[in-house]
This record gives structure tokens, sequence and C-alpha cells, in this order.
């Protein structure tokens, strides 16, 4: 097992990593729209928050030695479900490889973000 940590995505605002690689995949914690260069959330739409998380996602994936087209799965936290048609919208830019997925709607996110994303991808 090796702990993966970047600089370009930000840290764990909890006792866990960024993310962890074991038996040839990478597996995230939930990314939200933190900016890691401020800290903070700045973003105000589900569209620029879904870019800062797939951003954040991509370069803990090419921190730990691949790049998020090897995503096998995403698990998906959307604070409002009429979000769902502008967050996939933008997501799929991101995974265009189709990965399997999981998406729902839950009560509240960290920080009173839009969104959460997780994935796990081969190494």
């Amino acid at each position: 097992m090796e702990y993966i940590s970047t600089k370009n995505a930000p840290d764990a605002i909890g006792p866990y990593s960024q993310a962890i690689k074991a038996n040839g995949l990478l597996f995230t914690s939930g990314q939200i729209a933190i900016n890691p260069k401020t800290n903070s959330v700045e973003a105000k739409t589900i569209e620029e928050q879904t870019t800062q998380v797939c951003e954040n996602l991509k370069a803990i994936c090419e921190e730990a030695g691949t790049n998020i087209s090897k995503t096998i799965k995403t698990v998906c936290f959307l604070a409002d479900i009429n979000d769902f048609a502008s967050f996939n919208e933008v997501y799929g830019k991101y995974f265009t490889g189709k990965p399997a997925r999981s998406c729902v709607a839950v009560k509240d996110l960290p920080k009173g973000v839009l969104c959460e994303v997780e994935l796990i991808a081969e190494l």
C-alpha cells in the first residue's frame, strides 16, 4: 500500500489520505470543489464545482502515475439531484471512457459544496 499526496489537489480535511495505491489500483478519497491554491471553495455553480472536482481528481491520478482515462469506477454525490444534467455535462468531458458509476443525491456535503466525486483507477 502506498499513500498518494499532491499539492495540486486539496489537502484532506480530516483523518484520511487523498488516495491510496494498492494491488495495481488507485483509490481516491472523495474530492470536493476546494481550490488547492487557496484552500477554499471559490466555485459557485455546479458546473464550476464539477470542473474543480475533476481537476483535483486528475491531479491525484497524475501524482499516482496514472491518468483519469484509466478510471474504472466513480461514486458521485450531489447536494441537489436537479443538478444531475449539468453535472453530467461537465463530468462527461473528463470521463470519456465512461467508467462504471453510482450517482446519488445526499442531504449535505462538506463545506456546503454541490458535488463530491471519488474514483478507482488502474495504475
